[in-house]
């Protein structure tokens, strides 16, 4: 997908308005890389890996108030960064998995944000302080099942952060659940949920789709 310059200026306005309306919240942003090519532009050169931070020192802009958070939207179409483990984890998941995990929870009444990448991949946004559990048959399902903890020190993009075949976009938006996050170990048992339970979420999936 090409990013044309008259693109880029008007998509720039969506990302800075979001931006600010997520740290304004509360949630640490940073302004991150966007596709260039088939690389990924916005730091000293383009490069072949992202979206990354746009700033080298990003650990210690962590916590930047609303204003100076528009900002660094100013003077570019910069990806949305969430740093995470700073009150926002990430359970990241394949989609198929991250589906039946979200009919799982809606089958609670939990409502959990969502995000959804070009590259296939699901985000469960989680409170901070508390990883993927161990032992037993938790130990097992992240590392058959694709399933990854982003705490401290990592980040993950947000929408309407730009890849090269499309947008990350919200699958739940924070505003369903009134910007009150979960513990991680709710989502976790949707999770557990889905992999023990294929069959019965396969249906259950396909009934809400239809719905």
């Amino acid at each position: 997908m090409e990013w044309s310059d008259s693109w880029r200026g008007a998509f720039r306005i969506e990302l800075r308005a979001e931006a600010v309306n997520l740290a304004w919240h509360g949630w640490p942003v940073l302004p991150g890389t966007y596709p260039a090519g088939d690389g990924w532009a916005g730091r000293d050169e383009v490069e072949h890996d992202g979206p990354t931070p746009v700033h080298h020192d990003w650990q210690e802009r962590i916590g930047t108030s609303a204003d100076q958070v528009a900002t660094w939207w100013t003077g570019g179409s910069y990806s949305i960064l969430l740093a995470t483990g700073h009150g926002v984890d990430a359970i990241e998941v394949d989609a198929d998995l991250g589906r039946k995990a979200a009919v799982a929870l809606r089958a609670t009444g939990v409502p959990v944000p969502i995000v959804a990448t070009p590259a296939g991949r699901w985000l469960f946004l989680v409170a901070s302080g508390e990883g993927l559990r161990s032992g037993g048959i938790a130990a097992d399902w992240a590392a058959e099942n694709g399933v990854t903890h982003h705490g401290e020190g990592e980040y993950v993009p947000l929408p309407p952060s730009p890849f090269q075949h499309g947008v990350a976009h919200w699958r739940v938006k924070p505003q369903i659940c009134g910007w009150q996050l979960p513990a991680a170990a709710v989502v976790q048992d949707a999770l557990l949920e889905a992999v023990a339970t294929p069959a019965t979420l396969e249906t259950a999936l396909v009934a809400a789709e239809r719905g």
